[in-house]
């Protein structure tokens, strides 16, 4: 299954995971949120949506790993890998107004900041 990261550009942007290759994708305090990465199987493909500033799917990522926290089994570790920036980024405004993301949760929670997609809403947001 894919899955949507959101992250704000100004404390960890795209251009910093593909400087980086890796990192650690920490930070989640939401339930909800907590429970999808904990669901993540190594290999699963990513999108990183900058969110605040800018507010656009920006590049693909892939989950490395997934392993629990030895101090609390419930945080999920997530290690992800970049893979590479969009050709055309996709803003929040086409990615609202895009059929396939009608009823989608990325629009009812908003605040999540870990979101499931479809294979579809993948394919959409990764094509050029």
């Amino acid at each position: 299954m894919p899955y949507l990261l959101k992250s704000e550009p100004d404390k960890y942007s795209y251009d910093d995971l593909l400087r980086d290759g890796e990192t650690t994708w920490d930070g989640i305090s939401n339930n909800q949120a907590l429970l999808t990465l904990r669901n993540m199987k190594k290999g699963e493909k990513l999108v990183i949506y900058h969110s605040n500033v800018g507010k656009e799917a920006v590049g693909t990522a892939k989950v490395v790993s997934v392993t629990a926290d030895p101090g609390n089994p419930k945080i999920p570790i997530v290690r992800i890998a970049a893979v590479k920036r969009l050709k055309t980024p996709k803003p929040l405004a086409a990615i609202r107004e895009a059929a396939v993301f009608q009823g989608s949760i990325l629009f009812r929670q908003f605040r999540l900041s870990v979101v499931p997609l479809t294979q579809e809403q993948y394919d959409w947001l990764i094509a050029p």
